[in-house]
């Protein structure tokens, strides 16, 4: 971390340590998953907000170290640490997750096209999701669900996961790893972490993301008005 940043922000903004508080939720059935509250220091809550990337579409995006400020940019550096990968990986029952090439990508809105059941595509290992909204309407709506059916987005494998400040989910991939939310459409920032299964795939999402981060600059108008009328159980395999 630079001299500029270390005096205006904490040294540790995600420190894997914090996932041993009471509270963390740690399960292998339908699928391995954890469910996190408080990961992020309060105290660095409006510095974070100040430098989220500022997308003007709707989606996730590969992280560029450009469109982000300090603070985003030191929190990728410590999520792609290799102690958060171990911590991870311990509680996912994968060995070594750290070896796996990291995708990161981050969202700042979503349109009700998002949020489909699916389980993740094969290249992923595991996937995780921290979460940076202050607040959240008092709804369900884009709220995020593991389930243990890929047909009912009501069948809920757990509590649902409100998409607040601090909060960190992350499960391991697999042919059952069900999970969605209710069609919303608004601001919803979040930071995705992918452990993938080799570079070419982390090449290719790569390539995907920037593609499709040009044509919704172009075309987002069209997306969000396709999107706007899907059945809350629609789903997609990966």
């Amino acid at each position: 971390m630079s001299d500029a940043l270390s005096a205006t922000a904490p040294s540790a903004l995600f420190d894997p340590a914090r996932l041993d508080r009471d509270g963390t939720l740690v399960r292998d059935t339908p699928f391995h998953f954890l469910v996190a509250h408080e990961q992020l220091p309060a105290a660095a809550a409006a510095e974070l907000a100040r430098d989220f990337p500022n997308y003007s579409s709707a989606g996730f995006f590969p992280y560029e170290e450009k469109d982000c400020g300090p603070s985003i940019n030191a929190l990728i550096g410590q999520l792609t640490d290799p102690a958060v990968a171990s911590a991870v990986g311990a509680r996912l029952g994968i060995g070594d997750l750290g070896r796996y090439p990291t995708l990161i990508t981050l969202c700042r809105h979503l349109n009700k096209r998002h949020g489909t059941i699916h389980t993740d595509s094969r290249s992923k290992v595991a996937t995780a999701l921290l979460y940076f909204n202050p607040s959240w309407p008092d709804t369900s709506a884009g709220c995020l669900r593991f389930l243990n059916r890929i047909d009912d987005i009501e069948d809920l494998a757990a509590p649902e996961i409100r998409p607040l400040y601090g909060n960190f989910v992350v499960f391991r991939r697999a042919e059952n790893s069900f999970h969605g939310h209710l069609p919303y459409e608004g601001e919803r920032r979040v930071i995705q972490i992918a452990w993938l299964t080799s570079e070419d795939e982390k090449l290719r999402k790569t390539q995907r993301g920037k593609l499709s981060r040009f044509f919704k600059k172009l075309f987002g108008s069209l997306d969000r008005k396709f999107g706007a009328g899907r059945d809350k159980n629609a789903a997609h395999r990966d």
